[in-house]
């Protein structure tokens, strides 16, 4: 399992789903439903390196935070977050 296999798995939860913006606990179920031995540190570092390229993007509550694929939804900057 590489990073590219991670990567995809995380782009098809984000996208397929019904909410745009989900927990970090809940896209590492959906990834595990592809990936079922997947390191959780493997999925985090993974998810990390995509919200810095603009792949993802965090969205917080101000309690908590959420991820999102760019362009998906409503971003943080037009919540005014």
């Amino acid at each position: 399992m590489g990073k590219e296999e991670i990567r995809q798995a995380i782009i098809d939860y984000a996208s397929k789903g019904a909410k745009t913006k989900f927990y970090f606990k809940d896209m590492l179920v959906g990834v595990r439903k592809t990936i079922p031995d997947v390191n959780t540190s493997d999925v985090k570092n993974t998810a990390s390196e995509m919200v810095r390229e603009g792949v993802l993007e965090l969205f917080s509550t101000g309690s908590t935070t959420l991820y999102g694929l760019k362009g998906r939804g409503i971003s943080a900057e037009e919540a005014g977050a």
